[in-house]
């Protein structure tokens, strides 16, 4: 196992070089595979203990709620802001797609939400993480892995440089991922510019793993604060 920050970043920007090159595609591939697996339980994508892992474990419900500071958000919060960044990167934008999230995942997860949070306010991320089932969004992440997991398997050379077409990052806003609100709609820009290559260094490699890691900094942070939970 390997750790953010010391082998990680050397094998992101590897990752990067790879991907410049159709010679080295399968490695590419393989190290994007192995990246990303690490960003989820072991239960859906890795053989090994997974930094996702370290996230999940001995966490409780009532922990994933909490705030510790105006200036934070919450480990619900992070969790969901990424999966769903997953879910409608990979299986809109690059697949063209159904989104796993869908109205049976809606009522498993008790909530009424599709976007990414993006434009939440504190009030509204404390409700979102008090609302969810925090045991469902861990089923949902697995779900979201597993299945860019399967696609990563079946992706060729030959897609690497195909740009995101206009109207798959429509598809996102219309249905429902991304809001009108400053915060939320200019990543239909940021993705509308990006090739399969680029959607896979970010968001699907190196966006979750900051998150992923913020949610571990949460969970000392509340457990020094709130050593009961």
């Amino acid at each position: 196992m390997f750790k953010p920050g010391t082998e990680w970043n050397p094998k992101q920007a590897r990752l990067k070089e790879l991907l410049k090159d159709k010679n080295h595609f399968e490695e590419a591939r393989q190290l994007c595979m192995e990246l990303h697996s690490f960003l989820h339980s072991s239960a859906a994508t890795s053989p090994t203990f997974t930094l996702m892992d370290e996230v999940w474990e001995n966490l409780s419900p009532e922990t994933c709620m909490i705030m510790p500071t105006p200036k934070d958000v919450t480990i619900a919060w992070n969790i969901w802001h990424i999966t769903r960044i997953e879910d409608l990167t990979v299986n809109i934008l690059l697949k063209d797609s159904a989104q796993v999230l869908s109205e049976e995942w809606l009522d498993r997860l008790h909530i009424l939400v599709k976007d990414t949070g993006n434009a939440m306010t504190d009030d509204e991320i404390i409700n979102l993480s008090h609302t969810i089932n925090i045991m469902e969004l861990k089923n949902y992440r697995d779900t979201v892995g597993k299945v860019t997991q399967d696609y990563l398997r079946t992706l060729t050379a030959d897609c690497l440089n195909k740009k995101i077409p206009k109207e798959r990052v429509e598809r996102i806003l219309f249905e429902g991922g991304l809001i009108n609100h400053p915060d939320s709609i200019w990543l239909m820009d940021f993705w509308g510019r990006k090739n399969t290559a680029g959607i896979l260094l970010m968001p699907v490699t190196r966006h979750q793993v900051g998150h992923i890691n913020d949610c571990l900094k949460l969970k000392q942070k509340i457990k020094s604060k709130f050593y009961n939970l």
